[in-house]
């Protein structure tokens, strides 16, 4: 009999056959001890003063800790391999997760409107601690699921929908009007919405030129071996350089170019403004599109284009008909690196004075105001997100339709 038949079982190998994700149990023990050691809300006199913090158990009410409580249960039978079969349990953590979501939202405004009724008029209830980690939480739990099942991008992408109508309904009802975000919003709203656009002006204004320039340097690259390790040795050294430093960098050139020629000047070239914003991100572009373009040609199964030359084909015919639809996932992919890779930049160019999201949150960093920052930040990070799915459901439609996901 083999020396194997008399060792016990591990510790291990005994979790791995109760626990089935262990990721869903770190992010339940991870909610749970946020909820009762850190503030789910804070409550300040006026816009600037310390707030005072607001546990969970104090702000929720008896219904909506008993809803809580009975999605965080289902979720925790979810995590075990027994007694749901898999299909269910991603089923219950994608349903559980999102109503988690959207009872924690519910909750905090809940909690601004009963607080802000029995206080006076200039008090502030701001989103705590325990508050993002449970939102948080519940959004990796629906990521980490997504990843886990072979579902479709259509089921992905519904899901996406609901669960943003559904905080958009929220929004839309008023129901968050008492909180101190919203209080800044409104006092800013009509600068938001251009500020908003200069950011996406800003964004799209940089990934034109990239995507110009940076798809024929990948193709050089691919084409001309001798020239690929001195290209990308190039576009390493501008990812090396601190965002900051490199709009620092700008100032100077640009400016005596404006001055120089006042016609540049006019069309807005100078070392403040959109143009070194746009030329800064157009720098930090350059290497995830020309590389992703290399890989994504350098792919292409060699039997692929000789089968296409052979046809009779010309170079032209098989770069356009062969090769780009082929490497067009890689390329994509390297676009939705790009595309939020950017949006995160522009933040930064508003210290020259390119406008964007990026002014509320140093305006919000220099009156120690948190709210005007998350009023910055949070429409970013908004923005990413949703253009990293978009571009992500690209990159799946764009393969053939056998290898879809």
């Amino acid at each position: 009999m083999p020396v194997s038949a008399f060792r016990l079982p591990t510790s291990s190998t005994s979790d791995a056959r109760l626990i089935a994700n262990r990721v869903l149990i770190t992010l339940l023990c991870a909610g749970w001890l946020s909820a009762w050691l850190l503030s789910f809300a804070t409550l300040s006199p006026n816009r600037l003063a310390a707030g005072q913090a607001v546990m969970l158990r104090d702000a929720a009410s008896e219904w909506q800790f008993a809803v809580m409580l009975v999605l965080t249960g289902l979720l925790t039978v979810a995590a075990f391999k027994r007694p749901l079969p898999r299909a269910l349990a991603h089923a219950v953590v994608l349903l559980a997760s999102l109503g988690l979501l959207l009872v924690t939202l519910y909750s905090l405004g809940d909690y601004a409107q009963r607080a802000l009724a029995d206080t006076s008029s200039a008090a502030r209830i701001s989103q705590g601690a325990a508050f993002w980690v449970i939102v948080f939480c519940c959004a990796l739990a629906a990521i980490d699921t997504f990843q886990r099942t072979a579902s479709g991008w259509l089921l992905r992408l519904g899901y996406m929908l609901i669960a943003g109508g559904s905080v958009a309904m929220l929004f839309a009802s008023g129901h968050f009007h008492d909180l101190s975000i919203m209080r800044e919003y409104a006092n800013i709203r009509d600068d938001f919405a251009d500020q908003l656009i200069t950011h996406l002006v800003l964004v799209g204004a940089a990934l034109g030129p990239a995507l110009l320039i940076g798809i024929p340097l990948g193709l050089l690259a691919h084409r001309h071996m001798r020239l690929r390790g001195a290209l990308f040795s190039v576009l390493n050294f501008f990812q090396t350089i601190p965002s900051i430093a490199l709009f620092a960098l700008l100032i100077a050139p640009l400016s005596a170019l404006g001055n120089a020629f006042p016609l540049l000047g006019e069309w807005g070239i100078k070392g403040i403004g959109a143009a070194p914003a746009i030329i800064a991100l157009v720098m930090y572009a350059l290497l995830p599109v020309v590389r992703n373009t290399y890989a994504g040609l350098k792919g292409v199964p060699p039997a692929t284009v000789e089968a296409a030359r052979g046809m009779g084909m010309t170079a032209r015919q098989v770069l356009w008909r062969v090769e780009i639809p082929l490497a067009l996932p890689v390329m994509l992919s390297g676009l939705r690196i790009v595309t939020v890779q950017a949006i995160g930049l522009t933040v930064v160019a508003a210290l020259i004075g390119a406008g964007g999201l990026g002014a509320f949150i140093f305006q919000g960093l220099g009156q120690y105001a948190i709210d005007l920052v998350l009023l910055g930040a949070i429409p970013t990070i908004v923005l990413a997100v949703i253009a990293d799915f978009t571009l992500q459901m690209l990159v799946v439609l764009s393969k053939p339709a056998g290898t879809r996901r």
